[in-house]
């Protein structure tokens, strides 16, 4: 095995944990948005891609003859488990939720972008066509996310100033 496949397999790997971190994430945000139903319907359909992107990453380790890395994955939930704790405290939870989202997919960007140009390199077109694609999907939510965030802080502060105590959800 090259160095370059070993890279490849093991930037899937942390892939596979990023996606698993991602659907804990988004489960926990689906779950607790009460009043904001466009963000949470939104959140919900990239919930079920994260699901998607995480069973094509399984089969493309597979494929290449590897496995997603439990060490990485339980460690990835535990770190999603403690985001979310810390997010049913905060005052001003969907705003912080709004800017983590928009963080981790800006992350998520860069390493398929990295996964994809370390695919091709190798020479595992396949591999970097799956990277692009899911790429694009992540490039679709942070958008979103870019295009809502001032209607969703501006709801939020309405709700705020009205001392609605529902506003942080």
């Amino acid at each position: 095995m090259s160095e370059i496949s070993k890279y490849v397999d093991q930037w899937l790997r942390d892939a596979h944990a990023m996606e698993k971190q991602a659907e804990s994430i988004l489960h926990g945000q689906v779950k607790r948005i009460e009043n904001y139903p466009e963000l949470a319907q939104r959140m919900q359909a990239h919930l079920d891609e994260s699901t998607s992107q995480r069973e094509r990453l399984e089969a493309c380790l597979e494929r290449r003859g590897t496995s997603a890395s439990g060490v990485k994955d339980v460690s990835a939930q535990f770190t999603a488990m403690m985001q979310n704790l810390g997010g049913v405290f905060a005052g001003d939870e969907v705003v912080k939720g709004v800017l983590a989202s928009y963080a981790f997919e800006a992350m998520e960007i860069a390493s398929y972008r990295i996964l994809s140009a370390a695919a091709e390199a190798e020479g595992d077109i396949q591999t970097a066509q799956l990277c692009n694609e899911i790429c694009q999907e992540e490039e679709a939510m942070a958008g979103w996310l870019k295009e809502n965030m001032a209607s969703i802080t501006t709801a939020f502060l309405g709700r705020a100033q009205s001392d609605d105590k529902d506003a942080k959800r």
